[in-house]
């Protein structure tokens, strides 16, 4: 299974958790062009992609912002709210019109803490997705701006 795939919430999260996270969640919809956040805000909720389509965003100064990553259905939009201090760490924007669950952050850190076992599928899933976000930034920024090492003569 590609690893995008594996971190989809359908196959991150056993059954039984994923509907417990479903129960507390509501459906929210974005225009596209919509910004979902931006970078440096309070991280107060997350999403999870029903339909349509999200592009994670980086303030880079002085310059557009380049696209981090492009996700699609099942994907979890949003990391930071699991974290102290809750601030976004990147941006994210809808491409298409994009319908998803929205979950408020408290409310599921509470659940976290109640149940210990639900916490720690949620944060590993959640880590998971973390791990591959920043690996995915790193990648993208060395490709658009990554400085190449020129050898002068002797």
């Amino acid at each position: 299974m590609p690893p995008s795939l594996a971190l989809r919430m359908n196959h991150a999260l056993p059954v039984e958790h994923r509907e417990r996270l479903l129960r507390v969640g509501h459906e929210v919809s974005f225009r596209p062009g919509a910004r979902m956040f931006d970078e440096g805000g309070h991280a107060n909720r997350f999403w999870i992609i029903r339909d349509g389509t999200a592009a994670l965003d980086m303030h880079v100064p002085g310059r557009r912002p380049p696209v981090i990553e492009t996700l699609g259905v099942g994907d979890l939009v949003g990391w930071s709210w699991l974290y102290e201090p809750y601030v976004w760490q990147l941006g994210a924007e809808a491409l298409r019109q994009l319908r998803a669950h929205e979950f408020d952050a408290v409310a599921v850190r509470l659940m976290c803490l109640k149940d210990p076992e639900f916490g720690r599928t949620v944060e590993h899933w959640v880590g998971r997705v973390l791990a591959h976000r920043l690996n995915a930034a790193r990648a993208r920024l060395v490709d658009l701006y990554g400085i190449y090492e020129t050898k002068e003569p002797r």
